[in-house]
């Protein structure tokens, strides 16, 4: 997904993709890789710096199962079995909540298959928009279930921590709000292992689309959060012709 020939410049700040003479065209990124590889650290970091929602259907999900509404009743299972929740309930969740959403997205380990990847791309076209670019961060499976063994959700404000890459000045206390973490029960080892099955069946042959479809790059997840983040930036940047 190249610049297009003719658009003007952007404007100053990162997030505006571009001017088309009609509108201001906003970025809009997807996020893939293993459970556990800091997908969601860096849709925070990301969101942060250039303006853009967050979108993640884990913190959807997870929040409207503590709810008890109909859609955490509809979900709950496929979560805590570790199981990819039916695509269209995750369009549907799309639409409902994203849809008068102003800004671009930056989506945090969705899709998760190419039907899911065409429907966004559907969607997209819909707001007059498109996909900016597709990220994927690798790490190995044993580091996966390593970091999902020490990831922390905090039961106050969501915040998420880990104790392998990112742990709390104060062990199981959130830094944020003082509120307690626990361990997201779809990170039991047995629920991991299914998501990394899922993975491997689904969510990998999304490598080969995006690489033919979209601006594309592969991170070494491994690295330090900020140096992942820095590299996704300049990435960007080289994009826009920055």
């Amino acid at each position: 997904m190249k610049q297009r020939a003719g658009i003007k410049k952007p404007l100053c700040a990162l997030e505006v993709l571009y001017n088309n003479g009609k509108g201001i065209i906003y970025m809009n990124i997807v996020l893939l890789g293993l459970p556990g590889t800091g997908k969601g650290t860096q849709a925070r970091a990301l969101s942060a710096k250039l303006g853009l929602t967050h979108v993640s259907f884990g913190d959807i999900y997870w929040n409207e199962i503590g709810k008890k509404s109909i859609l955490g009743h509809e979900v709950t299972d496929y979560l805590r079995a570790g199981k990819p929740v039916p695509d269209w309930l995750v369009l549907n969740t799309l639409k409902e909540r994203f849809a008068a959403e102003k800004k671009g997205l930056v989506m945090d380990g969705f899709p998760r298959s190419t039907e899911q990847a065409d429907d966004l791309e559907t969607w997209l076209s819909s707001r007059s928009s498109r996909l900016t670019a597709a990220i994927a961060l690798k790490i190995s499976e044993t580091e996966a279930l390593k970091r999902a063994e020490g990831r922390r959700v905090c039961r106050g404000c969501g915040a998420i921590f880990n104790t392998v890459t990112m742990p709390p000045a104060k062990e199981n206390i959130c830094d944020l709000c003082g509120g307690p973490l626990q361990l997201r029960e779809d990170d039991n080892p047995s629920a991991m292992r299914n998501r990394i099955m899922s993975h491997k069946d689904q969510t990998e042959p999304l490598i080969v689309y995006y690489r033919g479809s979209a601006d594309f790059l592969e991170v070494d997840g491994a690295q330090p959060p900020q140096a992942v983040t820095d590299r996704i930036l300049a990435f960007l940047g080289t994009l826009k012709g920055l």
